[in-house]
C-alpha cells in the first residue's frame, strides 16, 4: 500500500489523526472481484451519514445538528487528507452569510463605478430585494441587447452531484430567459481537446486508459511526462474512487522502471524512487523530436505500424530530418534546447523501442504557447514505437486525472439535469446568428476587450459579442484566469457582475451582486463513484441545515425563473428530491437491462449507496486495441480513419501558429530562449492541498502555507545567489505583475525554475488598484493571457518567466481569508 503521507499536505506534512482510523484494503485485494451490494444502515444509527465530494466519499458525524467529524469511506483505501478541509468549508470564516450588493452598484445601478470593484464595501439586502435586482437586470439586458449581452458562466469545477451542478443550472436558467453567450472548452485541456480529434479522432484527455492491471502485467517502462498523479488523483470530477493509487501501488511492487520527466522532482517521482530527467521547461517537443530522430536514424521505428495505422509520416519525416528547414532534429539539436545530454536522449529512444513502453503525459505541456504540438508529438512518438493498441504500450493522457486506468464496472450510470436548450424569446434567434454564442473559454478577457471583432477558432472565423452582464455560479475566474491586471482592466467594461458562492472568493469580492449559496453538504443530491470505474452510486444526504441565509443554486434559480416567467421550463414542477428520485429511477431502468436488481429508492437512500461489480473486461481493457486489430472495421474518428501525423484539415486552415504536423515552435518566452527577459521559469503546477482554488479558504491551508502565504519552491543554489533562506517571504515578479510567497528551498527543483502552484486566492495589497502585487501568492499576476494558437485558442498558464527576490521590510498582511468590509 502506498505511504499515505505522499498524498497529504506538501513539505512532508502527514495526514491528520482523524484519518488514521480509516480502513484500508490490502494490496492483494486491489483487483479482486466485487459484488452488487447496498450499504449497511449501521452507520446512520451511529450518527454518521455517507456523502461525497471532489476529494472522495466520506462519513460525516453530526452532533446536535453540527458536523463534528469526518472520515474517509471504508471502501476507499486511499482517502485524501483534504477531507478535513471539506468539513471546514461549512464553518469557514470566509462563508458568505447574506445577500450582498456592492454599495456603488446599489446606489448608482448598472455600470456604476466599476473601478471600485474589489475595494468597495457591500450592503446587506433581503433575498427579495436581491432577486428583484437580478431579475430586472437580466430583463433589461435581454430587452436592450438580446442574449448576446449576457455571458453565463460558470467555468470551474463547481461541486459534485447530478442536480446541484451550478454550471448546468445557470445555463438552464439563462436558456429559459432567451439565451446567452456561453463557452467551449476548458482551462485544463484546452489545446489537446481540440488537436486530438484531428489526430486521433477523439478527445483522448478524458477517456479511459489501458487498465492498470494490464499495465502492471505488461508494461516494462512507465514514463510520467509532465504529470504528478500522486497529487492530482486525489480529486475527481465525480466522487473519486482513488483507484489510480491501487494501480500505482501494484506497479511499484513489480519493481519495474519508472521515468519522471519534469523540472520538479515530484511526489510521484519520490513515491516510485523513479529516474528523474529534468528538461528545461517548455522544451518537451524538442526533446521528443530528438528521440524520434534517433528512432528513425537507428532504424528502431516500427515502419509497419506507421504504414498500416497512420497517415502523413512521409510528410513529417522531411521536417524531422531537416530537409525542409536545413536543421535536423537530432539528439544534439534537441539537447541544445532542452538541456538534456544528447546521449541520454538517444538512450531513451533505444530503451523505449526495446521495451513495452507506456508514455503517460500530463496536461501542463499543452497549457503552453503552441501547446497543441506537445500531445501531437507524443502520439507521433508512440506511433513510431508501434505499440499503440498493445497491452501496456502506447500513450495515455489521463493516468493522472481522476484515476484514469481504474478498471470499469458494468452497471447503470446516472443522468443529470440538463441545460434545457435555448428557449427562443425576444428575437434571440436572429441575435444568436450575429456573433459567437460560444467563445473559447480562455478568451473571455479578449471578448470584453474586442466586442464586434473577429477571431479564429478551429477552422472557423467568428465575432466576439458585446457582453454587458456576466452571471457566474460556482467558479473563480479571478483566480484561474491568466494576467490578472489585464483582466481587472477589461472587467471594468462589464455593467453588472452577479456571483453565486458560499465563500468570499476573490471573484465574489469583485462582484456587484453576491448571492450566498449552500455548500454541497447542506443539500441533497446523488452522484456516481469513480470517474472511470463508475462502480457505485452514492446518495449525498444533507449533512447539516443551510448556514445563515444561504440557499441552493437550484432554489435561487426557481425563484428567479418565477419572476421572469420561465419557472415551468426550469424546474418542470419538480423539487429537489423529485429530481433525485428521477435520476435514480433512470438508473434502476438501466439496471433492469443489465440484469441488476437495484434496491428501491427508500432503501438506497437510507443505506447510502449501491455498488456494481468490476468486470473482467474492465480489468483487461486496452485502449485502441480494436483499432489495432482491424483498422478497417474499427477506424478512428479522423477523416482518414487512421492516426493523422499530418493533418490535411489543419493544413487547409492555414494557421501560421499551428502547422499541419507536430513542430518545434519558440514560445512567447522561455528561459535561455531568444525572447527571455527574465532568468527564471515559473512552474504553475496543480496544488497538493486543494483542488485549484477550492479549499484555499479553509483551515486546511495551514498545512502548506509558508509565512502565511503560498509556497514557492526554489533551487538551493538559486536561493543562495539571492540571499533567500527557507521560510523567507519572497517577491516574484515580471513585467506583467508581482506576488509574494513563502520560500521553500530544495534540491528537488531544477536550477532556473520556481514553482508556485496555481489556485492561490488573489489578495491585492491595494484592493481595486491595477498593478498592485498580491500579498498571498496568486501566480496569475505574472502569467500571460495569450492563445496557444488560432486552432485551439487555449490558455498558456505554463508559459511564464520572471525573477524572485527576498522581500525586505514588513510584508503586507494577508486579508483575502477575512470577510470584506461590512460583509
Amino acid at each position: 500500500m502506498p505511504d499515505k503521507t505522499v498524498r497529504g499536505a506538501s513539505s512532508g506534512i502527514t495526514r491528520r489523526s482523524f484519518l488514521e482510523t480509516t480502513a484500508a484494503a490490502s494490496l492483494g485485494a486491489i483487483f479482486g472481484p466485487s459484488v452488487l451490494s447496498a450499504g449497511s444502515a449501521a452507520a446512520a444509527e451511529s450518527g454518521e451519514l455517507l456523502s461525497g465530494s471532489h476529494w472522495g466519499a466520506f462519513r460525516a458525524t453530526v452532533t446536535d445538528g453540527r458536523w463534528t467529524a469526518v472520515r474517509g469511506w471504508e471502501k476507499d483505501a486511499h482517502p485524501s487528507a483534504m477531507l478535513e478541509g471539506v468539513m471546514d468549508s461549512v464553518y469557514s470564516p470566509t462563508r458568505i452569510k447574506y445577500p450582498m450588493v456592492r454599495r456603488a452598484y446599489l446606489e448608482g445601478g448598472p455600470g456604476a463605478s466599476p473601478e471600485t470593484r474589489g475595494r468597495d464595501d457591500f450592503v446587506r439586502v433581503s433575498w427579495d430585494q436581491a432577486l428583484e435586482l437580478v431579475a430586472k437586470e437580466i430583463k433589461r439586458v435581454q430587452d436592450e441587447t438580446g442574449p448576446l449581452g449576457i455571458f453565463g458562466g460558470s467555468y470551474g469545477w463547481k461541486s459534485v452531484g447530478k442536480l446541484h451542478s451550478s454550471r448546468t443550472l445557470v445555463r438552464r436558467f439563462l436558456n429559459g430567459t432567451g439565451g446567452f453567450v456561453s463557452h467551449i472548452g476548458d482551462y485544463s485541456t484546452g489545446s489537446s481537446q481540440v488537436i486530438m480529434p484531428h489526430v486521433m479522432g477523439s478527445l483522448e484527455v478524458y477517456e479511459q486508459q489501458t487498465a492498470w492491471p494490464v499495465v502492471v502485467e505488461n508494461t516494462d517502462i512507465f514514463v510520467v511526462w509532465g504529470a504528478d498523479p500522486m497529487v492530482t488523483n486525489q480529486v475527481g470530477w465525480v466522487i473519486p474512487d482513488h483507484g489510480g493509487y491501487e494501480g500505482m501501488a501494484a506497479f511499484k511492487e513489480t519493481g519495474k522502471r519508472v521515468i519522471c520527466i519534469d523540472p520538479v522532482r515530484s511526489n510521484t517521482c519520490e513515491y516510485f524512487d523513479a529516474e528523474w530527467i529534468a528538461p528545461k521547461p517548455q522544451t518537451d517537443v524538442a526533446m521528443m523530436l530528438g528521440i524520434a530522430h534517433t528512432l528513425h536514424s537507428e532504424d528502431l521505428s516500427d515502419q509497419e505500424f506507421l504504414d498500416n495505422y497512420t497517415t502523413g509520416f512521409d510528410k513529417f519525416l522531411p521536417y524531422l530530418l531537416g530537409e525542409t528547414d536545413g536543421q535536423a532534429k537530432d539528439a544534439d539539436w534537441a539537447s541544445g534546447i532542452c538541456g538534456i545530454d544528447a546521449d541520454v536522449i538517444r538512450q531513451l529512444a533505444r530503451d523505449f523501442a526495446a521495451n513495452r513502453t507506456m508514455l503517460s503525459s500530463g496536461w501542463s505541456m499543452q497549457r503552453q504557447h503552441h501547446g497543441e504540438q506537445a500531445h501531437w508529438m507524443i502520439v507521433t512518438l508512440a506511433s513510431m514505437l508501434g505499440q499503440i493498441g498493445l497491452p501496456g504500450g502506447g500513450f495515455g493522457l489521463s493516468y493522472h486525472y481522476s484515476s484514469g486506468g481504474s478498471p470499469s464496472a458494468k452497471g447503470p450510470v446516472l443522468s443529470g439535469i440538463s441545460d434545457g436548450g435555448v428557449q427562443i424569446k425576444r428575437g434571440a434567434a436572429s441575435a444568436l446568428s450575429q456573433a459567437a454564442a460560444l467563445i473559447p473559454v480562455a478568451r473571455i478577457v479578449e471578448m470584453l476587450e474586442r466586442p464586434g471583432e473577429e477571431f479564429d477558432f478551429n477552422g472557423k472565423r467568428q465575432t466576439f459579442p458585446d457582453v454587458k452582464l456576466i452571471y457566474w455560479a460556482g467558479g473563480n475566474p479571478f483566480v484561474h484566469h491568466q494576467d490578472r491586471n489585464r483582466m481587472l482592466k477589461a472587467w471594468q467594461k462589464v455593467e453588472t457582475f452577479i456571483v453565486h458562492d458560499f465563500q468570499w472568493t476573490p471573484t465574489a469580492r469583485h462582484a456587484d451582486i453576491v448571492l450566498p449559496v449552500t455548500t454541497t453538504y447542506e443539500r441533497n443530491d446523488v452522484e456516481m463513484y469513480g470517474d472511470y470505474s463508475l462502480k457505485a452510486i452514492i446518495g449525498m444526504r444533507k449533512i447539516v441545515e443551510p448556514m445563515y441565509e444561504s440557499r441552493s443554486d437550484f432554489d435561487i434559480f426557481v425563484d428567479l425563473s418565477e419572476r421572469l416567467g420561465s419557472r415551468e421550463f426550469f424546474d418542470e414542477g419538480k423539487d429537489e428530491m423529485a429530481w433525485v428520485r428521477q435520476f435514480y429511477k433512470g438508473a434502476q431502468d438501466q439496471g433492469d437491462s443489465f440484469g441488476i436488481d437495484m434496491p428501491d429508492f427508500e432503501t438506497f437512500w437510507e443505506q447510502g449507496y449501491v455498488e456494481y461489480p468490476v468486470t473482467e473486461e474492465g480489468k483487461s481493457f486496452v485502449r485502441h486495441a480494436d483499432f489495432r486489430e482491424d483498422p478497417l472495421l474499427e477506424p478512428l474518428g479522423t477523416p482518414s480513419g487512421l492516426i493523422e501525423i499530418y493533418s490535411r484539415n489543419i493544413e487547409k486552415m492555414g494557421y501560421e501558429d499551428c502547422p499541419p504536423h507536430p513542430t518545434w515552435m519558440e514560445p512567447l518566452e522561455r528561459i535561455d530562449g531568444p525572447n527571455a527577459k527574465f532568468p527564471m521559469h515559473i512552474a504553475t503546477s496543480h496544488p497538493n492541498g486543494r483542488l485549484h482554488s477550492q479549499l484555499n479558504g479553509t483551515s486546511f491551508r495551514e498545512t502548506y502555507v509558508v509565512a502565511g502565504r503560498e509556497p514557492c519552491l526554489i533551487n538551493t543554489e538559486d536561493a543562495a545567489e539571492r540571499g533567500i533562506s527557507d521560510g523567507d517571504v519572497v517577491r516574484i515578479f515580471n513585467d506583467r505583475g508581482a506576488c509574494l510567497a513563502g520560500a521553500v528551498v530544495t534540491d528537488g527543483i531544477s536550477r532556473g525554475v520556481l514553482r508556485v502552484n496555481e489556485g492561490g486566492w488573489y489578495d491585492p495589497v491595494e484592493p481595486g488598484e491595477i498593478g498592485t502585487p498580491c500579498a498571498y501568492g496568486d501566480i496569475n499576476l505574472l502569467t500571460p493571457d495569450i492563445r496557444t494558437s488560432k486552432l485551439a485558442q487555449a490558455n498558456c498558464g505554463h508559459t511564464v518567466i520572471g525573477d524572485v527576490e527576498k522581500f525586505e521590510g514588513d510584508p503586507p498582511p494577508v486579508r483575502v481569508f477575512d470577510t470584506p468590509k461590512n460583509a
